[in-house]
């Protein structure tokens, strides 16, 4: 691993943008955002991709889908009972959970590769504040560079390389 930057930024043209570019050190890669482009009040199931700057906390990667990535992050096996949960009220919302589990949630292992590699962001982490987003990821872009739910997306490829340069300290402003 290369040694880790501080900070990875993501730039667009305008605040309602679903693309633009992530800027890593001096090289540069298209990213995806939410659907609604970035919000400073990010709300649960509006689209929008949370602006400020956050952490990368852990990182996922499906093993019967690729090779560990090499990353500052340690990567950990995703497992076919993770879930995330986002009803708003649950306890463990915006949390890792155990499917099946009683209330929404998300599917850590998707059909789709949006997940084969996924990093978990430190948005609405503490204080963690019902209502204001849940699963906040770093994740795999659909093939046709379309908009997210409210993450940040780039290719495989451009992921691989990317998480050379994330160590746990890394931010990425938004």
């Amino acid at each position: 691993m290369t040694n880790p930057i501080d900070t990875i930024y993501v730039l667009t043209l305008s605040g309602r943008a679903t693309t633009g570019l992530l800027k890593v050190g001096q090289l540069t890669f298209p990213c995806s955002l939410g659907r609604t482009g970035r919000r400073w009040l990010k709300r649960e199931g509006d689209g929008a991709s949370p602006r400020g700057t956050w952490g990368f906390r852990r990182l996922f990667y499906r093993a019967d889908r690729g090779f560990p990535p090499r990353s500052g992050l340690a990567p950990l096996v995703m497992r076919r009972h993770d879930g995330w949960c986002e009803t708003v009220g649950d306890r463990n919302y915006n949390r890792l959970v155990r499917i099946p589990y009683a209330t929404s949630h998300e599917t850590m292992q998707r059909q789709d590769h949006l997940y084969d590699i996924v990093v978990e962001l430190s948005h609405n982490e503490r204080p963690r504040v019902q209502g204001n987003g849940s699963a906040v990821f770093f994740h795999l872009r659909q093939p046709d560079g379309g908009p997210t739910a409210g993450c940040i997306a780039v290719s495989l490829k451009d992921m691989r390389t990317i998480l050379k340069w994330i160590g746990p300290r890394t931010r990425i402003q938004i």
